[in-house]
Order: structure tokens, then C-alpha cells, then sequence
């Protein structure tokens, strides 16, 4: 697991250098939510509100994020992409693709089944501090 999370987050700085993994996740997060507050990204990840909130802070300066008050509660402010975070995004997300049909080129279709059936295992296992 360790070789696999210092591939996933050497991968996520060779397609795009100032988009760390954890940055990528969030900016995935955000695409898929249609927005939400930054609590919620702590909260979903299970990551501590400081961390979100550097992460967030770093994605606004680079223009990939923008708040915006959410409509129901003007208290609150949506993290939403930006249009340049949707295209950094975009290619991001093409080039991961392109790696992992690189990687899995040649792979025999049972192999290819059972990883897929492993990955879908694996990620609907219950994180850290889950309850049972």
C-alpha cells in the first residue's frame, strides 16, 4: 500500500506539477458535488479542517477554486471549480486515464476483472474511524 501511495502521488505531480493528490481529489470532490462548503471535503476525506483549509486556500490562489455564498445560507461560502480548475481537471483526469490503460496494456481480461473487482472492494471498505 505505501509503493502504491507514493506512485499515486508521484503520478498526480508528473501530470500536473502544482496539483498535489490531495489538491486533484478535492477539485474531483468539488466537479462531482457541484460545490460544497469546506467542512464537507474534512468531513468526507476524514481530514482535518486545517489541512482542508491550506488546500483550499493554495487552490484559490492558483485560480482552480472560487467561493461563492450558498444560496439557502448567505453565512456560508460553496467551494466551487473555477473554469480553469474544470480544464486543469480535465487534463488531469485524461492523463491519469492514459496512464492506467498504458500500465494495464497487456494485462490478460481475468487479471483485468478481478483488479477491477478488488478496487471496488477495497473502496467500499469502511475508511479509518468508520463505524462498524
Amino acid at each position: 500500500m505505501t509503493v502504491f501511495a507514493r506512485r499515486a502521488r508521484a503520478a498526480a505531480g508528473r501530470m500536473h506539477p502544482e496539483l498535489s493528490l490531495v489538491s486533484y481529489t478535492l477539485l474531483g470532490h468539488l466537479e462531482e458535488s457541484g460545490g460544497c462548503r469546506a467542512t464537507d471535503l474534512a468531513a468526507h476525506y476524514a481530514l482535518d479542517k486545517s489541512t482542508v483549509s491550506r488546500q483550499v486556500t493554495a487552490l484559490e490562489r492558483a485560480g482552480l477554486v472560487a467561493r461563492r455564498p450558498d444560496p439557502d445560507d448567505q453565512r456560508v461560502q460553496l467551494l466551487h471549480l473555477t473554469e480553469a480548475g474544470q480544464r486543469i481537471l480535465a487534463q488531469v483526469t485524461r492523463s491519469r486515464r492514459t496512464a492506467f490503460r498504458e500500465r494495464l496494456t497487456g494485462w490478460p481480461a481475468e487479471d483485468l476483472e478481478r483488479f477491477a473487482d478488488y478496487l471496488v472492494r477495497y473502496n467500499s471498505s469502511p475508511g479509518p474511524g468508520a463505524e462498524d
